[in-house]
């Protein structure tokens, strides 16, 4: 079969007297006819090209879905006199959201079945669920076409009654205030950005809901959300670099907003309540890795704010939780997530142990102030996801829940982890880089290996368990993370040395990683293979720009690869709130050194990698015509006849279908790529 080639139409595009031709450019007709056909016969093609792979996609399928527990629940967890739970039942594809009054001995409540919801969709989702605080009544929101556009409705919990209210286009978050009679919740503009805030009262038709606040910045987004005391209701207003809240009491609806402290630029901070006092996580005063301070409810401006953990270089202080006589932090120093414990009242302070090399740890749902149980989570690479309860008076820990690893054959012992570091090309930067294989599989230059990478947005991926790897690295593959510049994995100041202008360092990082891995022996460029999803796209399509023959395939997930294009465009979404990320290319400084990297516009006529690119035709985040796009010139001009293959989801967006196993079919496809040519 022949691949496809989409037909060419000249669009010059132009501007700082630059001027590109795209000659794709019309791809992003969504409505188009022919770009669904040109999208379907990819589809067609990418089928055809993995045809003699179906069996062994169908067994990896298999495979991982037979890892899971398929009646699973979550750890139960009590909240204003209820426990609640989700949980999964054999042979249905998505939660079941419960609740059991005071004892978990008690009858169950049925919340949402989001099986029933979803009855008759080929795509559903459900964005949030929020009982008022009299328990009474239920907001659950739900997206049937992947664009993250979520239709908010109520329900009555004691007589099971649906009401007629409802609410589009919204984020899906809803905010109950303490009245039961009024919620909270977020519009969206027509570039997606979460920009006005309203006010529902229940029983009454959303076209006389109130707006209670309109983000008039671009670049800025909203967001709504109620104190861990219940006691305050508060609009967060962000952008990249700075942060502005306004707070009223949660039971009085009709009360003046109050700011916290004015929007400033370069200044970050969120905020926390306990008594009368706010709890603020912040980076002023140059707490370039954040410092925690707090400040009266009645004088809390920048002026009046105390130090409470002050700022220190080396640690990155990511999160806290505040009970009544403990201060719980989540710290990151070099490279390693940390829990300190702080006793408020003998000033004592402790770290909790954690022994694998490189792993993941997390405070987690901690609803209560008045108690001395402290709920964290914990995994790593070769250890299953696991919630455990700290006693803080006693110092003892309990294990509550562990991910299951069904099918009989899993051994954390059969694994082994590492953490090794890279020299970059500056010979003053060392890279970390994470691994886990088999421990039957040998390091050599024959022995395929699969690097991951991010490394945008300050987002770290971290070292943590995938029951879907094992079917990689039970057939001797080497799973690595290079935790590249772009995020946060060694501080704050790791992720501003990779964006705006100096964002190549990202992609020459991941680069530098590569080379070392095959320096030492883990690999070879015949056998080393890239992935990257999103931004994490991005970083796969520049580097096979850079670095064609380092790698022998790819995978690019939703990938953002039409940098200049999208972002001179804002009516995409998203656009302008990335500004302070990649840099404004109305500005002729970031126009130019984004031309320089941006993955379409350097497709050059030569040999690239065996690649498989996926998107979703309803994606909100990505469009979905960067990967066409993409694909089309790289087909047009590349000189191998390494596989080329573009597959779109039809009925899905950024995060791939919905439902609990639906994903891995894509997950099984990847890997089938793989092993396909790592084999040729």
């Amino acid at each position: 079969m022949k691949a496809p080639q989409a037909k060419k139409i000249e669009k010059i595009l132009e501007i700082h007297g630059d001027r590109r031709i795209d000659n794709y450019f019309w791809l992003n007709e969504r409505e188009n006819p022919e770009v669904i056909k040109y999208l379907e016969e990819e589809n067609a093609y990418e089928e055809f090209m993995m045809k003699d792979t179906e069996a062994f996609q169908e067994e990896l399928f298999e495979e991982m879905k037979a890892r899971y527990k398929k009646d699973d629940e979550s750890l139960p967890y009590f909240f204003n006199g209820y426990w609640y739970i989700v949980r999964y039942e054999e042979g249905k594809e998505y939660p079941i959201f419960c609740r059991k009054h005071k004892s978990l001995d008690n009858e169950e409540e049925i919340i949402a079945d989001v099986n029933v919801l979803a009855e008759g969709e080929t795509y559903f989702e459900v964005g949030s669920v929020a009982v008022s605080p009299n328990n009474e009544l239920v907001s659950f929101s739900s997206d049937n076409v992947s664009r993250r556009i979520y239709t908010i409705n109520f329900k009555n919990l004691i007589t099971g009654e649906i009401f007629s209210d409802q609410i589009l286009n919204t984020t899906g978050k809803a905010v109950w205030a303490n009245d039961n009679e009024h919620v909270f919740y977020i519009r969206k503009d027509e570039s997606l950005r979460a920009f006005q805030v309203y006010r529902h009262r229940l029983g009454t038709d959303a076209s006389e809901d109130v707006l209670i606040f309109h983000e008039e910045d671009d670049t800025f987004d909203v967001n709504v959300f109620k104190t861990k005391s219940m006691e305050y209701i508060f609009i967060a207003s962000s952008s990249t670099i700075s942060d502005e809240h306004r707070f009223i009491p949660s039971d009085n609806v009709f009360a003046e907003w109050k700011i916290i402290q004015p929007r400033i630029d370069d200044l970050e901070y969120s905020v926390e309540h306990f008594e009368d006092e706010f709890y603020i996580i912040t980076n002023a005063e140059d707490a370039i890795n954040f410092k925690i301070v707090k400040t009266k409810i009645n004088n809390c401006g920048m002026e009046n704010w105390v130090d409470v953990i002050p700022h220190r270089p080396e640690v990155l202080l990511e999160g806290f939780e505040i009970f009544r006589d403990y201060l719980v932090l989540e710290e990151r120093e070099e490279g390693l997530l940390q829990i300190m414990i702080i006793d408020e009242k003998t000033k004592e302070s402790y770290y909790l142990p954690f022994s694998d090399p490189t792993y993941t740890a997390y405070i987690g749902i901690n609803m209560e102030f008045d108690t001395e149980v402290l709920r964290y989570g914990y995994t790593s690479l070769t250890q299953p996801s696991s919630t455990y309860e700290y006693n803080l008076k006693d110092k003892t820990t309990q294990l509550l829940k562990q991910q299951e690893v069904l099918g009989g054959k899993f051994s954390p012992g059969n694994y082994i982890s590492e953490r090794i570091w890279a020299e970059s090309r500056d010979g003053e930067t060392r890279i970390p880089i994470s691994l886990v294989y088999h421990k039957d599989t040998k390091k050599t230059a024959d022995t395929p290996l699969l690097l991951y990478g991010y490394g945008s947005y300050g987002h770290t991926v971290d070292a943590s368990f995938s029951n879907v790897r094992l079917s990689i690295l039970d057939r001797g593959f080497i799973y690595a993370i290079a935790h590249i510049r772009g995020g946060e994995y060694l501080g704050r100041e790791w992720y501003e040395d990779g964006k705006m202008l100096f964002k190549k360092n990202t992609f020459f990082d991941f680069i530098d990683a590569g080379k070392h891995l095959i320096k030492e022996n883990y690999t070879s460029s015949d056998h080393m293979y890239a992935m990257g999803g999103s931004a994490g796209g991005l970083l796969v399509g520049a580097v096979v720009n850079y670095e064609p023959k380092l790698f022998n395939g790819i995978v690019a997930q939703v990938p953002f690869v039409d940098v200049v294009t999208t972002m001179l465009d804002e009516t995409i979404p998203l656009t302008t709130g990335e500004y302070d990320e990649w840099g404004n290319p109305n500005d002729k400084e970031y126009y130019q050194y984004m031309k320089e990297y941006s993955p379409y516009d350097n497709i050059e006529a030569k040999d690239y990698p065996h690649m498989l690119i996926t998107t979703g035709l309803h994606d909100s985040q990505v469009q979905y015509w960067e990967p066409a796009k993409w694909t089309a010139k790289l087909r047009e001009l590349k000189t191998d006849d390494h596989l080329l293959l573009f597959k779109t989801d039809m009925s899905s967006g950024h995060g791939g279908a919905s439902g609990r196993f639906e994903s891995l079919k894509e997950d099984a496809l990847e890997y089938a790529f793989l092993l396909k040519i790592d084999d040729n």
